[in-house]
């Protein structure tokens, strides 16, 4: 069997294949309670019914203030957990592992939908809120956030951890830290980002601090059978910013943390990034981690043909593929990818309710 079809176990948890459904945000909670909808549950099955052997959800706030926009779903009650519950069940009953994905945007908090009818941050009028950051350094276009204090940070990082308990009880198989994107935590260990003088800036040690005390504090909850992710960007595509050797020394601390696989993305620190886009661009950030922190990676960044996943796994570069746009297109991927890479019809994911001939016994 072609390796991206082979299962991969993380602590007490195994994916039935490599091909993963990356975390993207739908902007799709109507009522600004943080609550996901049918909504979440339909687009997310799909891609278990699709043969995805692991489905991520969108970012998950784990504080209110922590949302990207005001339509964003959260987790930080017991009536987000328990609506998720339902759309975690769900997955797990088509054969994927349902993972969740927990965070705080920061600075990039309070902003219009990419959908609705206004760019920049919202105003407190229209359900906007006052964003914090680790610097009072806004991020172009959107308005200056006030620089959390030591204290501030200590709630948030319990806040990880008690999105992490709610999470468990909703029966989700993986958690995923979001330390990318120029959100919350990616703001920390930016020095583009971060302008503090204090614990919890300067150096690379006082830069990645909160971020280690956030993986500390949800493993110490989260069960010893469970995996935990966390995703990054392996670098700013900005001069003076983070970048791939600061990536790689981040991993290996968080290795020793409890980490068992390192989700690698870029970029999203500022505006003024450079990015150079072409097919699998990110994938070799994801292959410098794995090579220099000795830790399982997933690889991501227009990875859209199976025998271009595939060759990523083949050349060692990434233990597995996250997949985004192309799966929004097409959310059965594996299952074409199945066919164009050989495996037997038998030893494919799909559902009993798409093998052949099941439709034609109505």
């Amino acid at each position: 069997m072609t390796s991206l079809f082979e299962p991969l176990t993380l602590r007490g948890r195994t994916a039935r294949n490599r091909i993963w459904l990356s975390p993207m945000c739908q902007y799709s909670v109507p009522k600004q309670d943080g609550v996901p909808t049918d909504w979440h549950l339909v687009n997310l099955g799909r891609h278990a019914t699709g043969g995805f052997g692991l489905v991520t959800t969108e970012a998950a706030a784990v504080v209110p203030e922590g949302r990207i926009s005001p339509e964003d779903a959260g987790i930080w009650n017991d009536d987000q957990a328990d609506a998720w519950a339902r759309v975690a069940s769900f997955v797990q009953s088509q054969g994927a592992l349902a993972a969740i994905q927990i965070a705080h945007a920061g600075r990039k908090a309070s902003t219009y939908a990419p959908f609705a009818d206004g760019d920049g941050s919202v105003p407190e009028a229209e359900g906007g809120w006052e964003t914090q950051a680790p610097s009072a350094a806004a991020f172009e276009g959107y308005d200056e956030p006030t620089e959390l204090t030591t204290a501030q940070i200590a709630d948030l990082v319990q806040a990880f951890a008690d999105a992490a308990v709610r999470a468990d009880r909703a029966g989700f198989d993986v958690l995923n830290v979001h330390a990318a994107h120029g959100y919350l935590l990616h703001e920390f260990v930016s020095p583009l980002a971060n302008h503090r003088t204090d614990e919890y800036g300067g150096s690379f040690e006082n830069r990645t601090r909160v971020v280690v005390e956030v993986v500390d504090a949800v493993r110490a909850v989260w069960p010893d059978d469970k995996p935990l992710f966390v995703r990054i960007s392996a670098t700013d595509w900005a001069d003076g910013g983070w970048d791939v050797e600061q990536s790689t020394r981040l991993a290996a601390v968080l290795k020793e943390h409890g980490v068992d696989l390192v989700d690698v993305s870029s970029g999203g620190a500022v505006a003024h990034q450079q990015i150079t886009v072409e097919p699998g661009y990110q994938v070799p950030f994801a292959a410098d981690i794995r090579k220099g922190a000795d830790l399982p990676v997933s690889a991501v960044g227009l990875i859209t043909e199976p025998a271009q996943a595939q060759a990523v796994l083949d050349d060692g570069s990434a233990d597995a593929i996250m997949l985004a746009r192309v799966a929004i297109r097409e959310p059965s991927w594996p299952l074409r990818a199945a066919h164009e890479l050989g495996i037997a019809p038998a030893d494919a994911p799909y559902a009993p309710q798409y093998e052949r001939g099941a439709w034609r016994k109505g």
